[in-house]
């Protein structure tokens, strides 16, 4: 090939080829647009909280003790589900059957006594209207008649509290629950007072939290507080504060009422209490925060598509959301998910959300 072969080449090549400027032209300007997803900042009340130990527990938790002395025959084991009126244990009633005996025997005894003492005042009083029996026999007749009416209705009450007393042989379940401890045993005699088993209702469920005299104020009947049993949480209201504190913790009692949590009796949680009256304040998902070395900022969704870094400071939190006090307006899309590699300016491909504005 020759020299002038070479040079139309080249000529050719540079006559085809785009110019320097319009490749220039042509080229992307800046990074593509990111991918990313958006939420929307909103204003509402929060109030500054502590988290507190508390625990879930029964509003039905009762130690069943013995109302007679006796053997125990029988106590149900531990995890027995029982229904209003079961048995939980029984004492032997072998002596009280006994003495159910004697008293309707005494019964018997004083009725016959009554009714000797009635027939015999009938007969006076017949006598004495002929003139027969004096006053004071019949008085007399008439006094025995109402001691023994008296003595009859001891000997019945007496039958009456032998057979409560038979009936007491039997420890029923005063609730629906179950048996979650047993501190008698089979064989063993117990007195009346003595605790033989403990019942818990699984159904009747709620949190006990002790909360410091500081947050008393603000925690009253119907305040919603968050509780948290990892991983799940729940919002609680309170049914209960009892304000007298304990000599010792200095502490307060309260109750909160479980409606959507299904956590068993003894699960411990942590519930945030409050400290302080609620305020208005502007708050987004926790998502939206950039933590960097120079700051704490946002990423927002600009009018025109574009992002927009705006500095901010934090401030009080509540589950997914915190307060961001800074150039953020209730309403303003912040980027929750994509933001990690943004760089202000960029443009936004903004994934489609039914919960943003």
């Amino acid at each position: 090939m020759d020299f002038r072969t070479v040079l139309a080449a080249a000529v050719l090549m540079l006559l085809t080829a785009p110019s320097w400027a319009q490749a220039k032209k042509s080229a992307p300007a800046g990074p593509p647009p990111a991918l990313v997803k958006v939420a929307a900042a909103e204003q509402i009340r929060m109030a500054p909280t502590v988290w507190l130990p508390g625990s879930v527990v029964s509003r039905d938790d009762a130690r069943i003790a013995a109302e007679v002395d006796g053997r125990l025959v029988s106590v149900a084991e531990v995890g027995t589900r029982a229904e209003t009126g079961d048995p939980l244990a029984r004492i032997d009633e072998t002596e009280l059957k006994i003495l159910k005996t004697e008293a309707e025997a005494v019964v018997l005894r004083e009725r016959a006594k009554l009714q000797y003492a009635e027939q015999e005042l009938v007969r006076l009083k017949s006598l004495a209207g002929k003139g027969l029996v004096t006053k004071s026999r019949l008085d007399q007749a008439r006094a025995e008649r109402d001691a023994a009416r008296g003595e009859w209705k001891v000997a019945k009450a007496r039958l009456d509290g032998a057979q409560d007393r038979l009936n007491d042989t039997v420890i029923a379940a005063p609730f629906s629950g179950v048996v979650a401890e047993r501190y008698r045993s089979l064989g063993e005699r117990v007195s009346a007072g003595d605790e033989v088993v403990r019942l818990v209702s699984p159904e009747s469920l709620e949190t006990r939290v002790r909360i410091p005299p500081a947050s008393l104020p603000h925690v009253t009947l119907g305040t919603e507080v968050r509780v948290l049993a990892n991983p799940s949480q729940t919002i609680a209201k309170v049914r209960s504060v009892v304000p007298v504190g304990d000599d010792r913790s200095r502490l307060y009692d309260v109750r909160l009422a479980l409606v959507d949590a299904h956590w068993p009796a003894g699960t411990t949680v942590r519930v945030a209490v409050p400290t302080a009256k609620p305020r208005q304040v502007i708050a987004v998902p926790r998502d939206a925060l950039v933590l960097r070395p120079t700051g704490i900022s946002v990423f927002r969704a600009g009018e025109d598509g574009k992002a927009e870094l705006v500095r901010v400071q934090t401030g009080l939190a509540e589950g997914e959301m915190i307060e961001v006090i800074g150039d953020i307006k209730p309403g303003d899309r912040v980027i929750t998910r994509g933001g990690e590699l943004l760089r202000p300016g960029q443009a936004l491909n903004i994934m489609p959300d039914r919960t943003v504005n």
